[in-house]
């Protein structure tokens, strides 16, 4: 494990259960497609669909369901039901926006999210985060999502930063392997409790003082 740098050319956030409280809203869908299946829904369930893009997640449900061939049909019903449980709103998770701000104000910051667009930016607005970052990326607007690397690359690559000279923030393993593929710094926030991801920071929440004093601290430039 290496720590996070003092210095960095970018910062890149995931969304959905780091930045913003979205993952209350992907569980109500998620249990009651797996009630619909007489299947329970806690931490091991969870743990099947977290981090995946809506389509990857209908799949890992097929399978789970024992339903081969029905992953587009379950990835439209979380869709569907993902869209009215979002539209109710969702918060920010606890020193998001101080976070953002604290970094934006030393590097580029952006957002790499495996939700579609019309999610992420429903996210972004309802949590009111939107205006803190002039550029995001969404699951549909690359070939391969995370866990592939081309969303922090492609990020890293608008913001004009070398990915080894960033940091990612995460919450979920899909999100992490994709960081790292990508070659960036990756500190963590796990969405489900006592998991063990591969991490350079790890904490409780993005309101810990240890982070808030890092991203004070931070300058823009080559890792060091």
């Amino acid at each position: 494990m290496r720590s996070l740098p003092a210095s960095a050319e970018a910062v890149v956030f995931d969304c959905d259960g780091l930045l913003v409280d979205t993952e209350a809203c992907w569980t109500v869908v998620e249990a009651a497609l797996f009630a619909a299946h007489g299947h329970p829904f806690g931490p091991e369930q969870k743990a099947v669909v977290i981090g995946r893009t809506v389509e990857a997640a209908g799949e890992a449900m097929a399978r789970y369901f024992g339903r081969p061939g029905a992953g587009a049909e379950l990835a439209a019903e979380l869709l569907e039901g993902a869209r009215k449980e979002l539209a109710r709103g969702a918060a920010a998770l606890p020193g998001a926006a101080e976070l953002v701000r604290a970094c934006r104000a030393a590097v580029p910051v952006a957002v790499a999210s495996n939700s579609p667009r019309e999610l992420l930016d429903v996210a972004l607005w309802s949590a009111g985060l939107a205006d803190c970052f002039t550029r995001s990326f969404a699951a549909d607007e690359v070939r391969s999502p995370k866990p592939a690397p081309e969303l922090y690359l492609t990020a890293c690559e608008a913001l004009g930063a070398d990915p080894g000279s960033s940091v990612a923030f995460e919450d979920s393993a899909t999100g992490v392997a994709a960081a790292r593929a990508a070659g960036l710094y990756v500190a963590v926030v796990p969405s489900l409790p006592g998991a063990d991801l591969d991490h350079d920071w790890l904490g409780a929440s993005l309101a810990e003082p240890e982070l808030r004093g890092w991203a004070g601290g931070l300058r823009r430039g080559g890792v060091c």
